[in-house]
């Protein structure tokens, strides 16, 4: 029951959807919950049904035009801050319903989402309900079958009936170039965290998951507790590295490839965070706390900046890490030495076991092979160490131990026979 009196259907919607929003929900039991999501989602698919008949039908008499827009998708952009996408969404999945009389019933019901809605709009674009017609196929019992398929099937099931159509519909197409179809863009967030969106056609979004599976797969430490999102991005960033360290990308003005960061020396050799110490290469602020775990396998040069930030000497850059010690410690550590990691020597920093701004030297007895991942555990308190034996030993930030099976003591083992 709606919480105002209400003359029209759109005062009750709102009126209904106020009193909705003044429910409490933290007494309510699960199973309830499921029953309310599940109510809603058929309520939010009838409401975006009747958003893109009404937004067809202003379409249709030119509504923008009394706002002084030249079409529905701008207004919807302009007047109510809706991304192109989802405005171009609506705009395509009002023309859809209305040539589609089944799915607009069942849309109309609640029963087939917006999201399904578009995935079967372009069946009905011009093009193809012309070469519909131009093939004797009848549309009405293509309504009725994919609208079928969207109440029934899985999302993914009906995004290939619909391309299977499609295709059947337009055997000789031309073949569209993948390189056109790709896109990926980048962008920093309030927090400077790098965000994104890509686009990749069918062969190039099954070179990319190959790629990220595979460091995924060969990335299962024992006791990882990560999501599996958490897991693909450090495989992305893994990748990345693979890629850097082979020096087998493209020349960038005359240098190979790389990560760089700006910081003051002081800020460098401080043992504090540091946050926003250090300026990357692409723009970005980190912490002097990251940038001496980038420098722990990188190369550092000295710069001497006058008063008015012109250089005024510059050093020879120095590997931390020169390449004959770095394959010496490869030929010892094999893999990751963290803890139940086996992340091979070429996914591997060398880190200063004694970090080098505090006195540790770079020699083959004070190195050691960290992945990606632990490398950066290791400069937030977790501690490796190596015995005289040779074995390495994983601590947390609390001074515990990280034991896999077989747990490994220092005790004697005895037999008895049976």
């Amino acid at each position: 029951m709606c919480s105002t009196v209400c003359e029209t259907p759109l005062e009750c919607l709102d009126g209904a959807l106020q009193a909705l929003a003044g429910q409490d929900l933290k007494s309510s039991f699960g199973p309830a919950m499921l029953e309310r999501s599940a109510v809603l989602v058929r309520a939010r698919n009838r409401l975006d049904a009747d958003l893109a008949r009404s937004v067809r039908e202003g379409e249709l008499t030119q509504a923008p035009e009394h706002d002084g827009k030249a079409s529905m998708a701008s207004w919807l952009r302009g007047h109510h801050r809706l991304s192109q996408g989802a405005a171009a969404q609506i705009v395509r999945n009002g023309r859809a319903l209305e040539s589609l009389p089944v799915l607009a019933a069942a849309a109309a019901a609640g029963a087939v989402s917006p999201e399904a809605v578009s995935v079967i709009a372009p069946v009905a674009s011009a093009e193809n309900l012309a070469r519909a017609q131009a093939q004797g196929v009848d549309v009405a019992a293509i309504d009725a079958a994919l609208t079928d398929a969207a109440v029934r099937a899985p999302h993914t099931e009906l995004v290939q009936v619909v391309k299977h159509y499609l295709q059947r519909l337009d055997p000789d197409g031309e073949e569209p170039d993948p390189t056109e179809q790709r896109s990926l863009t980048v962008s920093r967030d309030s927090k400077g965290l790098v965000v994104g969106r890509f686009v990749l056609d069918e062969v190039g979004g099954e070179k990319f998951q190959a790629a990220i599976e595979s460091i995924v797969q060969a990335c299962r430490p024992a006791g990882d507790t990560r999501s599996r999102a958490q897991q693909a991005g450090d495989a992305l960033v893994q990748l990345c590295d693979n890629v850097l360290a082979s020096g087998s990308l493209p020349t960038l003005r005359g240098h190979k490839p790389h990560v760089g960061v700006l910081i003051d020396h002081e800020d460098l050799m401080d043992t504090s965070p540091g946050a926003g110490a250090g300026r990357t290469t692409f723009g970005g602020i980190i912490s002097a706390a990251k940038a001496r775990w980038l420098a722990c396998d990188g190369a550092v040069t000295r710069i001497v900046i006058g008063p008015e930030g012109q250089p005024l000497d510059l050093g020879q850059t120095k590997r931390l890490f020169p390449p004959h010690l770095r394959r010496a410690i490869e030929v010892r550590d094999q893999h990751c030495v963290f803890a139940g990691c086996d992340a091979p020597s070429y996914w591997c920093d060398v880190h200063h076991v004694i970090h080098w701004i505090d006195g540790g030297d770079t020699c083959l007895e004070n190195g050691a092979l960290l992945c990606e991942r632990h490398h950066t555990k290791v400069h937030h308190g977790f501690r490796i160490e190596r015995q005289a034996d040779g074995r390495w030993r994983t601590f947390r930030p609390d001074g515990t131990e990280i034991l896999i099976l077989p747990r490994i003591t220092d005790e004697p083992v005895t037999t008895r026979a049976g």
